[in-house]
């Protein structure tokens, strides 16, 4: 019977051991400020999806320079800005966004993609909104042109 509660035990100790819930994008973007202010690029670049570190690679190829650079450049936020206030944030099943204040007082939208059960930062995410807004001002400028034409 003692056995039979020993082995019992053990494998209720070792066999059910529960994962702690993978960090939420908010928890994810407050690491990654974290390891910008640390200057820990090795971190950020764990926080970053598999998509922005192949954009950080071939950008550092195209500058002749190191992906710790470009990750350490391309930063979400001026790492001597003090307070970093956020707001709307929206997750659905495998993307959510949280808009953050720059230190110019914008709002900027950060994008997240959930890899392998793990929210990381999506920086393809801001090019193509970055794409959308450039597309949407052109159509906005091209009918203001073809309305003087009338």
């Amino acid at each position: 019977m003692r056995l039979l509660t020993l082995i019992l035990f053990v494998a209720l100790t070792f066999g059910c051991t529960v994962r702690p819930p993978a960090p939420s994008p908010l928890e994810t973007l407050q690491a990654y400020i974290k390891a910008i202010k640390k200057k820990d690029t090795t971190q950020m670049k764990l926080l970053l999806s598999q998509e922005s570190i192949k954009m950080a690679e071939e950008e550092a190829k195209a500058q002749g320079v190191t992906v710790d650079e470009i990750v350490t450049r391309e930063t979400l936020f001026n790492d001597s800005q003090s307070t970093v206030r956020y707001r709307n944030v929206r997750e659905e099943e495998d993307t959510a966004s949280i808009e953050m204040e720059d230190s110019l007082g914008l709002w900027n939208t950060v994008h997240f993609i959930r890899e392998d059960g793990v929210w990381k930062i999506d920086k393809r995410g801001f090019a193509k909104q970055i794409e959308q807004d450039v597309q949407k001002s052109q159509e906005e400028l091209d009918r203001i042109i073809n309305e003087g034409k009338q």
